[in-house]
């Protein structure tokens, strides 16, 4: 920092000294002398002067530069100065505020109050820093943020205020922005969830006499397939006409969406016609939807409630929503399901389920896997098993699959159950080559959820190198569904990948989702799985039979092998040994086994020659049989 001026500088006080006595001195060469001082005492002098004159320069340029804006007051607090910030944000030059109150900036948003704390603080300490709103020359308000500092002379005796803003307006705005994103949806401009929560609870505390809190929970039907027709970007634009179809239709309420293809109204209300509201909300709903030159109709779903008779929670009101959404769901699309009690006991029901298949999996006790085996058609030979979880609860026994997967799907414990699937099923494997079992491979189901969340591939080679396992001998079979979900992204490279690390690939249930031939054409994939509900009716049923022959001949074609599951009957294998399946799986020959009944039926028995069958029937012996 440069010095400031001062006179405290002996050369400068021996060269005024000099001054004084250079007149009377008797003697001249003391003259002599005391003119050399007080040159020396002039230059330091000069130099002094010149310095702080380069001083007050630079500040000056520096205020120039800034900018915050800098305004000096006199002790009356009028303007003596400002520097180019000031006027560039205030939008008032040096002409306009010379000598004027610096109170024609203030805007009346601060109250005689604030006022008075602020001179108080001044007063007190001697400086106050905080935001405040000022006006510009136009008259429009704006927020800044404010530091005053008192100049006092010798005496204490105030002289001067000065003052450095900065226009803090964009950071509000980004406050603002960050806060309705927060709170706002940003397809339809509608609450959010989170927003809807606090707006239901102040309904809520501010229902009267007489009034109710209406709510309706919709879902759109089959939306993906919407969006896979349309494209997301037609998508998302029918779900913003939705949206402002529905504001219209509930004007005076609150309308927002949860999330995806869900949105929830709510209307305050003395009229007891709750039904009759949700109907006229569907039929609406219901009507045709114009976008570029389509028309489209959706299928709506709604679960419904009213509050306070329902609760006076907004979390509890939430959670019955849901409810009544799902049970709408089970039964059949375009429902409407109210409220009742009873789905409030499912759905305690359900909450213990979810609690209880946490702590399995955790302790990883009660969970285990059966293996069906699967043979080919022509000798009975074995060739492979597949991997089914089961979940055998201390207290309820044996939990369908059909039970909690739902539900680990919904609450997010698919990929720690796919995780724990492949691990188990790894090791087994590697248990049953030691155990001299036939080395087959085990085909595990992978989930949606395992390709969107998991690290599926990392996984897949750790484990597999963890117990000195093949990756030929580990399957892994996905459903269509799964190969078209958007949220997965591209899963082609990631299979053709998996493919060449020597995983076999399988389409699971095949013909029951979107089956396509162009994705088969494309799709890194060794096997499909022909569903249980296409064999159930064999022969008999022509359709069926006509569907299977059909998936046979085109999986020949495309070089594919075909697993026929569920199959239970004579009649059923000999018309897929007929028409070329070269493998089958089902109850005929086994049913779902533990691990160590598998061994036991498939280990030889003692004194039986190497590589003969199990104890147990052989396909080749069944179709002999017939």
């Amino acid at each position: 920092m440069w010095p400031s001026f001062t006179l405290d500088r002996p050369l400068i006080w021996g060269g005024l000294v000099a001054m004084a006595a250079i007149g009377w001195l008797p003697n001249l060469w003391l003259r002599l002398v005391a003119m050399v001082i007080m040159l020396l005492g002039l230059m330091d002098l000069w130099r002094q002067v010149t310095r702080e004159g380069q001083r007050r320069r630079l500040l000056e340029s520096a205020l120039q530069l800034s900018a915050d804006g800098v305004v000096i007051c006199d002790a009356n607090n009028r303007i003596v100065a400002i520097n180019p910030a000031f006027t560039r944000i205030t939008g008032y030059s040096v002409d306009e505020v010379l000598n004027k109150p610096m109170s024609m900036l203030a805007s009346e948003r601060q109250d005689k109050a604030f006022d008075e704390r602020f001179r108080q603080a001044l007063q007190g300490q001697g400086r106050w820093e905080g935001e405040v709103w000022s006006r510009r020359k136009h008259g429009d308000q704006y927020p800044e943020w404010l530091r005053v500092q008192v100049q006092a002379d010798a005496k204490g005796r105030i002289t001067h205020y000065v003052s450095l803003f900065t226009d803090i307006s964009r950071h509000k705005a980004r406050e603002q922005d960050l806060q309705r994103i927060g709170f706002e949806d940003p397809l339809t401009g509608l609450p959010n969830r989170r927003r809807l929560h606090d707006l239901m609870g102040s309904r809520l505390r501010s229902l009267r006499a007489g009034e109710t809190l209406d709510m309706a929970l919709i879902d759109i039907d089959a939306f993906k397939s919407v969006n896979d027709a349309l494209g997301v970007d037609k998508g998302d634009r029918l779900l913003a006409n939705f949206a402002q179809r529905l504001a219209r239709q509930v004007a005076g309420g609150v309308v927002g969406r949860i999330g995806g293809d869900e949105f929830l109204v709510m209307r305050t209300t003395t009229f007891d016609d709750h039904d009759r509201w949700v109907e006229e909300l569907r039929e609406h709903l219901g009507m045709p939807f114009e976008l570029e030159g389509q028309t489209l109709r959706l299928g709506i779903t709604i679960g419904s409630c009213r509050g306070p008779e329902d609760g006076r929670d907004s979390g509890v009101l939430f959670q019955r929503l849901e409810s009544a959404l799902y049970t709408a769901k089970r039964h059949g699309r375009n429902q409407h399901q109210r409220f009742r009690p009873a789905l409030d006991v499912a759905g305690d029901h359900q909450l213990a389920l979810v609690n209880a298949l946490r702590s399995a999996l955790a302790t990883g006790t009660q969970l285990e896997l059966f293996y069906q085996s699967q043979h080919r058609i022509d000798n009975g030979e074995l060739v492979g098993f597949e991997a089914l979880l089961r979940w055998r609860h201390p207290e309820l026994g044996m939990v369908s699959p059909a039970d909690f997967i739902p539900l680990a799907e919904r609450h997010g414990l698919m990929v720690s159950l796919g995780r724990w699937v492949i691990e188990q099923a790894v090791g087994q494997l590697a248990s049953w080559r030691r155990a001299g079992m036939p080395a087959v491979p085990v085909w595990v189901n992978i989930s949606a959820l395992q390709l969107i969340q998991g690290d599926l591939e990392a996984q897949l080679a750790a484990c597999l190198t963890e117990f000195k396992v093949a990756p030929r001998l580990l399957g892994l079979e996905l459903t269509e569904s799964v190969l078209l979900d958007e949220r997965a992204g591209d899963i082609y490279p990631r299979l053709a990948v998996l493919q060449e690390r020597g995983h076999q690939i399988a389409i699971d249930d095949f013909g029951t989702g979107y089956s396509s031939l162009s994705y088969l054409k494309r799709l890194p994939v060794d096997k499909l799985k022909l569903d249980r509900a296409f064999v159930r009716s064999l022969p008999e049923d022509q359709a069926d039979a006509s569907i299977v022959a059909a998936v046979l001949a085109m999986a020949e074609g495309l070089g594919l092998e075909v697993v026929a599951e569920g199959v239970e009957e004579k009649a059923q294998l000999e018309y897929l040994a007929s028409h070329g399946c070269p493998i089958v799986q089902g109850f005929m020959f086994s049913r779902p086994l533990p691990a160590t009944e598998v061994e036991a039926a498939w280990l030889a028995p003692p004194g039986a020659p190497p590589g003969a069958p199990p104890a147990s029937a052989t396909l080749s012996g069944a179709i002999q049989a017939g």
